[in-house]
């Protein structure tokens, strides 16, 4: 199915690739000099191979990112298995491809969330500048995930996409949050230099997105229930222990297979015109965000998730995410909300199929399961999938909790909405009311948590941290962190958000955000605000006269960059209850 209203219409150049595919630069005398450039950089071995159909890769290997430090050899297995299918491959590995840990803490992470942008642009340029029949990406962290993801529903050409799989739990069960959560016991004098030395030293021991149900491996599991992604795509490890004393650790043959079956199932895709909107509909849209509920996933999933619903030109209310969530019981835990059971336990116990399962086994639990895959129909990936453990898989009836993992809260503070981690969030936390401590950064609020300005009861109010003002609404897991870290029972609101490993009573995504005017801006040190998870509330608790006297008197918004990509992307980018997508649309 070839959707060509104006809707999907991205310009001529890309129309082209949906309809005539490589043939574009493989007929006709006058595209000869483009077969003579191909035969040079080994694409053709002759010009007789102009008749085969073109794939291209599109690989994200960098070792700025240990998720991607395999993905090189992960890379030439793919093309490899392309060649003895048939085709002509095209390879390509992109650029702007972030580590939010090592980004995290510095000025460095308001690059994060742009990247994602800038990544499902450059496979724009590259497929339609290089017009192919089908493509392949290999992804696995952060926003190169989403970025293809997006980039596959704005191509519509025959497409999958294949990560490069989660990173083992360290030799003693830590993983990057536990450095994190480490840095905040040492400020608290929990924990001694050796003791964090020694922890940093062992709790990533090598390839693959961080061990937890963090951003990178929630996006790469919502690809299998979307069906862009194949089974096992997010949950199957990069690596396995190379020796039985855990001190080393060699590419796992299963995530090898994986990506052998990969490029089956884009020799399927393109054999029966199978495309990402024949995939990508509300109803999948919905597959995914029942997921995320069963699974306690990122409240990051719900940016990237909005903004792919956003590419697909998909119209996404977020009441429909707290219907959701009243609905779907959450049925697994993974770190940080568990931080002893790590995505290597899923696979162990039946992995994505076995959730969707269970939460299926109901009147179906809302799923589609007739919903096109890149293998296939949904339900055959549950089909032989084992029941649920009992322990890090729940049935329904013995849930961690009657409804979703994630919610959406709204009130005076957040009149669009704001996204909250309820898997994370301790019972006794879920209602929460306390004074407002007021940052107007990261940095500042990271150093007064350090420095002990915080004490129990207090709500941290980090803004002017979202799309426009931070710009790049960076993550705030260093603050939560140390929250967690120093045992302080604090929560924690902002216009920013929050990396998959946060955990506590923190809100994020509030919109509008205060750089455009939100009542998070209008907060004063001291207002009580009160927080009800259960009741999907956020409420400054003054009288409404005094929030608009307030609103009405804000300051201007002064940008804080005034040159480069970031301040581009500021004049550009939408709010957070719109997936902060970029405004791009010509009229």
């Amino acid at each position: 199915m070839q959707h060509k209203d104006n809707q999907y219409f991205v310009n001529d150049g890309v129309e082209n690739v949906r309809t005539r595919g490589s043939r574009m630069v493989a007929e006709g005398t006058h595209m000869l000099p483009a077969a003579s450039l191909m035969k040079a950089a080994g694409v053709i071995d002759s010009l007789d191979d102009l008749g085969k159909p073109f794939v291209t890769i599109i690989n994200s290997y960098t070792t700025h990112i240990p998720g991607h430090a395999h993905l090189d050899r992960l890379g030439e297995v793919l093309r490899g298995e392309l060649k003895k299918l048939g085709f002509n491959v095209w390879y390509a590995n992109i650029g702007a491809a972030i580590c939010d840990g090592i980004a995290m803490g510095h000025f460095g992470m308001k690059y994060s969330l742009a990247s994602r942008e800038l990544i499902t642009d450059q496979i724009e340029s590259i497929v339609a500048a290089h017009p192919c029949d089908a493509w392949i990406g290999i992804g696995n962290c952060d926003k190169i995930v989403p970025g293809m993801y997006n980039a596959m529903v704005r191509l519509n050409i025959p497409s999958v996409y294949v990560s490069g799989g989660p990173m083992l739990a360290g030799p003693d069960g830590g993983d990057l949050i536990s450095v994190f959560e480490g840095v905040g016991k040492h400020a608290a004098q929990k924990m001694t230099d050796d003791e964090l030395r020694q922890l940093a030293e062992t709790s990533c021991p090598g390839c693959g997105s961080c061990a937890g149900m963090f951003t990178a491996n929630s996006m790469n599991c919502l690809g299998e229930v979307t069906g862009l992604a194949l089974p096992g795509n997010g949950t199957i490890t990069a690596e396995v222990w190379a020796d039985s004393q855990k001190t080393a650790t060699e590419l796992n043959p299963r995530r090898i297979q994986l990506f052998k079956d990969a490029a089956a199932a884009l020799k399927r895709c393109l054999d029966n015109n199978i495309r990402p909107l024949d995939i990508i509909n509300e109803a999948a849209i919905d597959n995914a965000f029942i997921l995320d509920m069963a699974m306690g996933g990122s409240t990051n999933t719900v940016l990237h998730t909005l903004a792919l619903a956003a590419e697909a030109g998909i119209d996404y209310d977020l009441d429909r995410i707290n219907k959701i969530s009243a609905e779907t019981p959450c049925i697994c835990k993974v770190s940080p909300s568990r931080p002893e059971v790590h995505i290597e336990d899923v696979h162990r116990v039946g992995g994505i199929g076995a959730i969707l399962k269970e939460i299926s086994s109901a009147t179906g639990g809302g799923l589609n399961l007739e919903r096109q895959t890149v293998t296939g129909k949904l339900a055959d990936a549950l089909r032989d999938a084992p029941a649920p453990d009992g322990d890090v898989i729940r049935t329904r009836e013995k849930a961690f909790s009657p409804d979703g993992g994630l919610a959406v809260l709204f009130g005076n503070i957040a009149p669009n909405g704001a996204v909250v981690k309820a898997a994370g969030v301790a019972e006794d936390m879920k209602v929460f009311e306390g004074p407002a401590v007021i940052y107007e950064s990261q940095e500042k609020a990271l150093s007064g948590i350090l420095d002990g300005q915080i004490k129990d009861g207090d709500v941290v109010v980090i803004r002017f941290e979202g799309p426009r003002g931070g710009p790049g609404m960076q993550e705030m897991l260093s603050p939560t962190a140390a929250i967690q870290g120093a045992g302080i029972r604090a929560a924690l609101i902002t216009d920013g958000r929050f990396s998959g490993g946060t955990r506590g009573l923190c809100v994020g995504h509030i919109a509008p955000e205060a750089a455009s005017g939100g009542p998070i801006a209008a907060i004063q040190a001291g207002d009580r605000i009160r927080i009800d998870a259960k009741k999907r509330t956020i409420d400054l608790m003054i009288d409404q006269a005094e929030l608009d006297r307030r609103l009405e008197n804000l300051p201007a918004f002064e940008p804080r960059v005034r040159r480069g990509w970031l301040a581009r992307y500021l004049l550009h980018v939408e709010s957070a209850d719109r997936g902060a997508v970029l405004r791009t649309a010509v009229d």
